[in-house]
């Protein structure tokens, strides 16, 4: 029997007044992005990556995270 448990990988990235954290499937490069404002208003947007997603995310200066912090964030913990 397959085990269908997948280790996502989190990225984060912090702007002037808003945060950017993205989940990424590293099998089928899914994922989710998690938009923090200023208000602290949460905005979630299911996503689809291409196999290129490790790359984009590091010229753009997004940074590892752990699981642990992705998940705070989007329980709204933060």
């Amino acid at each position: 029997m397959k085990s269908s448990a997948v280790v996502h990988e989190y990225y984060k990235r912090v702007f002037d007044d808003y945060i950017v954290l993205v989940q990424v499937n590293p099998i089928d490069y899914s994922g989710l992005e998690l938009i923090v404002h200023p208000d602290k208003k949460l905005e979630k947007t299911k996503m689809q990556f291409d196999e290129d997603i490790k790359e984009d995310l590091e010229v753009d200066e997004f940074k590892p995270i752990t699981s642990l912090e992705f998940n705070l964030y989007l329980k709204g913990l933060v």
